[in-house]
């Protein structure tokens, strides 16, 4: 590469004992020159052993410029922001703490905006098991199931091009200046929001599926409620900014869990509710365990017949559950 711009590899953190090796052992395995890096890591103030694992691997790895600033504000858009701000970098690249990106990742990065593809550019994931549980690794095959994700080309088999967002993402830091970070009043959903903003000034969002990261997947159904339940939460705040950005795919758990809602009151008074309630619930878990059925073969693991389907319910069920949550909360609080 005849011009090596500095890179800045900013990492949002919290909490990430168990992954913060894999991510760092992922950049020091870098085939871009080491002394045109920096790891920027935004913590907000963990609990757990993540800080003392970093400071390990830094005094293992003197050579890999890495700096641990504190998140006070202990979100992920303040850490982003902060971090940027902490940067000296040309260009910036966003990892996350369940990342383990490959040794190309960052070489791949600067040519694709060397090569003006993309103002944002970014790959796909692979997703892996957060742990070695049966419900674990069912998690992290939900997760990159088309009946999971919908058309999110990112966990999908993508082909090169634009696209709507990228997870990650890749850009000069001088992009910054002239669309402003990542928003700071949403706890989710801030990436999409941010490509949003590159899009509608004029930018391209861009996919190149030779960028790729692993991505570590929750390891319990009660961590995945919880992280879907705050992607749903917090997209209906994105979507009152965008509504022009809601895809088919957002817009249908939302509707089922409604729908649930619907048939289980009016089921109180008309029999013929509660049929059909009974169902749509019998079509929806047929569906699902026939994508369980087939994962089970293909992986010859039977336990997939039952941990894919609720490994996805869990998904859909807790994005609709956030979703509405937000609209019915957002009126309690207009009218309060």
């Amino acid at each position: 590469m005849s011009d090596t711009p500095f890179v800045s590899i900013i990492v949002p953190c919290y909490n990430e004992e168990a992954t913060i090796q894999h991510l760092l052992n992922g950049i020091l395995a870098q085939t871009y020159p080491r002394h045109k890096m920096e790891v920027v890591i935004s913590d907000g103030i963990s609990t757990d052993k993540t800080v003392q694992a970093i400071e390990s691997f830094q005094k293992e790895h003197p050579d890999l410029q890495i700096r641990v600033v504190i998140n006070q504000a202990r979100t992920i858009p303040s850490g982003l922001n902060q971090a940027i701000t902490e940067s000296r970098g040309e260009i910036i690249i966003r990892l996350d703490a369940h990342s383990m990106p490959i040794p190309e990742y960052v070489h791949r990065c600067v040519s694709a905006l060397q090569s003006n593809k993309g103002t944002n550019v970014g790959g796909v994931w692979e997703i892996h098991s957060g742990s070695t549980t049966w419900i674990a690794e069912s998690i992290s095959l939900a997760a990159a199931h088309p009946l999971g994700v919908g058309d999110a080309m990112y966990r999908l088999n993508a082909k090169a091009g634009a696209v709507d967002t990228v997870p990650f993402g890749s850009f000069y830091k001088t992009l910054i200046q002239n669309i402003g970070g990542f928003d700071e009043t949403l706890l989710a959903n801030e990436d999409y929001e941010f490509n949003t903003r590159v899009r509608e000034s004029g930018g391209t969002v861009y996919l190149d599926p030779s960028i790729r990261s692993v991505y570590f997947s929750r390891s319990t159904l009660k961590q995945l409620a919880i992280q879907y339940f705050r992607y749903g939460f917090w997209k209906l705040k994105m979507l009152k900014r965008y509504p022009h950005t809601l895809r088919w795919r957002q817009a249908l758990p939302p509707l089922f869990v409604l729908s649930l809602l619907a048939w289980v009151v009016l089921s109180l008074w008309l029999q013929v509710a509660f049929y059909i309630l009974v169902l749509q619930l019998f079509l929806y878990f047929f569906v699902l365990g026939l994508a369980g059925v087939r994962l089970a073969f293909s992986k010859k693991k039977g336990y997939l017949i039952f941990g894919v389907p609720l490994a996805i319910a869990t998904m859909h069920i807790a994005w609709g559950t956030g979703f509405l949550f937000s609209g019915i909360s957002s009126l309690f609080i207009k009218n309060g």
